[in-house]
């Protein structure tokens, strides 16, 4: 349950669930209702100084100030897109950075936030992938972007005022990967004593890795997106390496099942599907696509492709997205072209590589995701 940050060696409280608070609050002889008091205080009047929690007894506030801690991630860079898209560039314990990035819209303002440092998946089309992968973020790291957003932008309980309405893991890293500090952030995510987010405006995007999306539905009812990209597997091996491991046929049946778990039955799943120029662009990938997804309730976004250094692919022109589009649309899909966003930033979908600087550390804890075992993962 306990999170230590290494920079005081304190239990991290900001990470916390409801449920793990009131657990920490009885375990030191206190009342369960400190826990929702601590929330309260923390992600909503955004306080990290126990000091300022006036309707604590100031006996518990010392006590708290002595053996526990509020850490909030570092920001060492926030860039403004000319299109108003927000990046921050955070630090995380041990130095490693990790970037956040806000998307303002008419009706709503979407926060894509990272679940791990690099990402060990390296999928070909994704800057991030070729940094490699360091370590997961803790809980805390993770609610923490969402913490530093919130108090940037402007914070309000109503629903209708909040700047941040959604919040998606598109970020940095493989969420399912990180499966236990990502669930329990989205359980914070949702609670009223927190941020009070639906469940159907937090998403969990994943690439594919089966036994935990099966395990996904026991323990939560957040939205889902599939990173697919393609629309056969020896198309999918390459652009996405784990589907050598779980291919689309297991994605899709996951996909299905964790649908199946959710209480309401009108809920879909997002495919995701960056086009390539020559790659997965033509017609006929879009009618194979078609036939893939005939079975899973779904709606599709389509992402032309964000160039970055080192990479060959290039985006495909706008009449190859709107063929695309078009099969998709008239067999039946809704079908969205996403806008791409903060581009003159490197804030874009698939540009968003962290600052990761110690190489060594890293690449020696390199997970490659093709060929970890299930109990390797905790599944």
């Amino acid at each position: 349950m306990a999170e230590v940050m290494e920079k005081h060696g304190k239990v991290n409280l900001l990470g916390m669930s409801r449920q793990q608070l009131e657990a920490f609050f009885t375990e030191i002889g206190e009342k369960p209702f400190r826990a929702s008091q601590l929330l309260k205080w923390v992600h909503q009047q955004g306080v990290t100084r126990f000091e300022d929690m006036t309707n604590m007894s100031k006996a518990l506030r010392s006590k708290l100030e002595a053996e526990v801690s509020l850490e909030v991630p570092e920001v060492v860079l926030d860039k403004v897109s000319a299109d108003g898209t927000r990046k921050w560039v955070m630090q995380m314990a041990g130095g490693s950075r990790i970037e956040t990035v806000f998307i303002p819209e008419n009706e709503r303002g979407t926060l894509c936030v990272s679940s791990q440092i690099g990402c060990s998946l390296d999928c070909s089309f994704c800057s991030t992938g070729k940094q490699g992968f360091n370590r997961n973020l803790s809980s805390a790291e993770i609610i923490g972007q969402l913490w530093v957003a919130a108090r940037a932008l402007g914070h309000a309980a109503d629903s209708k005022k909040r700047a941040i309405t959604n919040v998606v893991f598109m970020g940095m890293g493989e969420p399912l990967m990180n499966f236990d500090n990502v669930v329990s952030a989205c359980s914070l995510m949702m609670d009223d004593f927190a941020y009070g987010l639906s469940k159907r405006r937090v998403t969990i995007s994943t690439a594919g890795l089966v036994p935990a999306l099966d395990r996904l539905g026991e323990v939560t009812d957040v939205s889902l997106a599939i990173s697919l990209h393609a629309p056969n597997d020896t198309l999918r091996d390459v652009l996405v390496p784990l589907n050598r491991k779980y291919p689309i046929s297991e994605l899709m049946r996951a996909s299905r099942d964790y649908l199946g778990k959710l209480p309401d039955n009108h809920r879909k799943a997002t495919v995701e599907y960056t086009l390539i120029e020559g790659v997965n662009d033509q017609p006929e990938h879009a009618r194979e696509l078609v036939e893939v997804l005939r079975d899973l309730p779904c709606k599709v976004n389509l992402i032309p492709f964000n160039p970055f250094p080192l990479s060959d692919y290039r985006r495909p022109s706008r009449n190859a997205v709107m063929r695309f589009h078009r099969v998709l649309a008239e067999a039946g899909y809704i079908t969205t072209i996403r806008t791409t966003r903060g581009d003159d930033i490197d804030a874009a979908c698939g540009q968003l590589v962290g600052q990761v600087e110690d190489r060594t550390r890293r690449q020696a804890r390199y997970i490659n995701a093709v060929n970890i075992s299930e109990g390797e993962t905790r599944l």
